[in-house]
């Protein structure tokens, strides 16, 4: 079982930087894929960026590439998400999620979710 809560979030201007983090409970972290997504008001879930369970593959949507650093700390059970050059598009709730084994793009594989934390970007 894991549980994931996250922090980090708030208001930051557009241009700014932001990092939000996922502590998450269990022995078994460090065997987990997590992935970050977030949904903005009247919009659907979407990708952000994955990590696989030893940190070395890595993948981010087309929107955030370049912006956006997914990162994880096994021994300290963290994953963070650090955003520069942040927009005014990038305001949402941000959610990470677990799963066991391969990370996904896709959030219905994921078995576990944070309550998520709300970004927003002022212009």
């Amino acid at each position: 079982q894991v549980q994931l809560v996250e922090s980090g979030g708030g208001l930051v201007q557009a241009g700014g930087s932001l990092r939000i983090s996922c502590v998450a409970s269990g022995r078994t972290f460090s065997r987990y894929a997590m992935g970050w997504f977030r949904q903005a008001p009247g919009k659907e879930r979407e990708f952000v960026a994955r990590i696989s369970w030893s940190g070395g593959i890595t993948y981010y949507a087309a929107s955030v590439k370049g912006r956006f650093t997914i990162s994880r700390d096994n021994a300290k059970n963290t994953v963070y998400l650090q955003m520069n050059s942040l927009k005014p598009e990038d305001t949402a709730v941000y959610y990470c999620a677990a799963k066991p084994g391969t990370s996904s793009s896709s959030g219905d594989e994921y078995d576990y979710w944070g309550q998520g934390t709300q970004v927003t970007v002022s212009s």
